[in-house]
């Protein structure tokens, strides 16, 4: 727990003089809440009464020099006045703490959202791909509102509740020390229960915080994946799947609400006590006249204000353990390493022949991806991959981003070692298209422009025609300034990959990789936009992932992988005559081929 005090304290750095003067605020706020119940007490004992006035003795000359008790008795406006004055003062303390907290809070809780996001943007692909994105959203939100909602009201209440005790107790004190004693006879009673109650309450946070990050994680699936479930009618299932998540949810927040009222209502319950035995004992020492009825007041006022600050440091507590478990969740993100390269890194041409020479990789410990690969492709060539699902198809690419790295063997471009190049430079220049391209929600113009700084319109018209996908984007209503839904959504599959292809094409990548991602277009635009992939400059090399013959037949070299391994590799001529996986395919394509022209010349005749 002192680990997580000190990253909380770590967060309010820069803007710790402006908590310290919110507190300063609220507790002198709460010093002045107390001032008109001795005006009171005064007033009634020595103003209306006849018993001598017990006030310090500046205040007494002060009293003397306007014309004494009797000027007062005269003009109990004054009294009046006074009350009014205390009563602005009390206004301006707590418009300061409400202001100083409230920039305090909010700045913070704005450097721990840049924080988090900064830290998630540098994290390696391998967290991102195993990450619940439902999850980390709850903790970049919910999790940092847990805590500046703490560090805004409960922190600060910190300051009222020392004061209002303090100053309680030294009135009390030095009005009566039989009543202040009987006034904390329940405290340590409230003091146990509220540490009690604080070390129990910790743990039903943390179940609450977790439910409601599955929860979010199951909406943000359903939300993404709305195409999905509709297509498959599986709206009945994620109905269930959501309602089973939102039943957890709702069970455990019960579970908080009932711990929650059982420490309100049991500290109500020691409160009410306290207030009882301090009105019987009150109303008795007052009838015997061992004290006045306005020190009878003072105390009956007071008795909340020094029972108050107990009970509030439960909710104090109450809010720190929250804001702690939050501390706790955000930490496991910020603890997770970020993406690392060797320091001595450099920036070095992407040109020149790529060779994989004995390259092994693995997710896991003993299960590996890729075995002794190796084979070069020269630079300014289309190699192509075919292999089976599984076979390590997009894992091969991947590396080449490194996205992750090789376990052992040796990649290498133009003669430089893959892991001695700088991993943001390596990415700027071997460009990717994914099997399932990612479109963020604006425009065309800017989803196919954001790959390259300062990006031109000519620039954007050139990639799209490229990609064929200029003719069907003039046909909407707004052209390339047509949004785009969120994730594509609005676009058809081989729409969005062809404008994911253009994104990749206006960089001019020396290398370009296609991981399984002309899939989604059809035969003749597949045809088009690998006639315009060869007008580009010779020194592009090219890497496409496709399980259609046609599409790897024009390469010139096709590596087949099969469990990780290079089985066979060379030109469409070579590998048609040679028995193997890319044999068996070929013929089966081509059959499938030779069957639709005759259903076609069949359905013509």
């Amino acid at each position: 727990m002192l680990k997580k005090l000190r990253l909380l304290f770590g967060y309010m750095r820069g803007n710790r003089l402006l908590y310290a003067g919110a507190i300063i605020c609220v507790g002198l706020s709460a010093v002045a809440a107390m001032i008109p119940t001795l005006i009171v007490r005064f007033t009634v004992d020595s103003l209306i009464g006849d018993q001598p006035a017990q006030l310090p003795r500046i205040l007494l000359g002060l009293i003397d020099r306007i014309g004494g008790l009797e000027f007062l008795r005269k003009n109990l406006w004054v009294m009046g006045l006074c009350l009014i004055g205390v009563h602005l003062v009390n206004f301006l303390f707590v418009y300061l703490r409400g202001k100083w907290s409230a920039t305090a809070a909010e700045s913070t809780a704005k450097r721990l959202r840049d924080r988090l996001y900064g830290h998630l943007q540098r994290l390696t692909y391998d967290f991102h791909v195993k990450a619940e994105t439902g999850d980390l959203i709850q903790r970049c939100t919910s999790d940092v509102e847990t805590i500046r909602r703490f560090l805004a009201v409960q922190l600060v209440e910190v300051g009222r509740a020392l004061s209002l005790l303090t100053a309680s107790l030294i009135i009390m004190l030095s009005l009566d020390v039989r009543m202040t004693l009987i006034s904390m006879i329940v405290i340590p009673f409230i003091l146990a229960f509220s540490l009690i109650f604080f070390m129990k309450v910790q743990k039903t946070f943390l179940e609450v915080d977790e439910s409601e990050g599955q929860l979010s994680n199951t909406l943000q699936e359903n939300l993404t994946g709305v195409r999905v479930v509709r297509a498959f009618g599986r709206q009945a299932y994620e109905m269930k799947k959501f309602d089973v998540r939102n039943a957890e949810y709702r069970d455990l927040t019960y579970k908080l609400i009932r711990v929650l009222a059982a420490y309100w209502s049991m500290s109500d319950g020691f409160a009410l006590l306290q207030v009882g035995i301090v009105l019987v004992a009150g109303v008795y020492l007052s009838a015997t006249g061992a004290i006045t009825l306005g020190t009878l007041l003072v105390f009956f006022s007071y008795i909340n204000m020094l029972i108050w600050p107990i009970r509030q440091m439960g909710r104090i507590l109450s809010g720190m353990g929250r804001a702690l478990v939050s501390v706790g969740r955000i930490e496991e993100i910020l603890e997770v390493p970020e993406e690392t390269q060797d320091p001595d890194c450099v920036k070095a041409p992407i040109e020149g022949d790529i060779v994989f020479d004995n390259v092994c990789f693995e997710y896991e410990e003993g299960k590996p991806i890729l075995q002794d690969l190796s084979f070069t492709v020269k630079q300014g060539q289309t190699a192509a991959i075919l292999g089976p699902t599984g076979s390590g198809k997009s894992s091969l690419v991947h590396l080449m981003q490194r996205l992750y790295d090789y376990k052992s063997g040796s990649i290498t471009i133009g003669g430089v070692e893959l892991k001695k190049i700088d991993k943001r430079w390596l990415r700027r220049n071997v460009g990717i298209v994914l099997q399932e391209p990612f479109l963020f929600s604006r425009t065309i113009r800017e989803n196919i422009g954001i790959a390259k700084r300062g990006v031109t319109q000519e620039e954007i018209l050139e990639a799209s025609r490229k990609a064929n996908v200029h003719a069907f984007i003039k046909e909407f209503e707004n052209g390339y300034d047509t949004m785009v839904g969120e994730r594509g959504v609005t676009l058809s599959g081989g729409q969005k990959q062809r404008v994911a292809i253009a994104r990749s094409l206006i960089s001019n990548t020396p290398v370009l990789i296609f991981d399984d991602s002309l899939s989604a277009v059809d035969t003749e635009t597949d045809a088009a936009i690998r006639r315009e992939l060869k007008k580009r400059s010779r020194q592009t090399t090219t890497f496409i992932i496709s399980h259609r013959i046609t599409t790897l037949s024009e390469a010139d070299m096709i590596l087949v992988l099969e469990e990780g391994r290079l089985v066979q590799s060379g030109t469409h001529e070579e590998l048609i005559n040679q028995a193997g996986l890319y044999q068996r395919i070929w013929s089966i394509q081509s059959s499938l081929e030779q069957e639709l022209k005759d259903d076609r010349q069949l359905a013509m005749q």
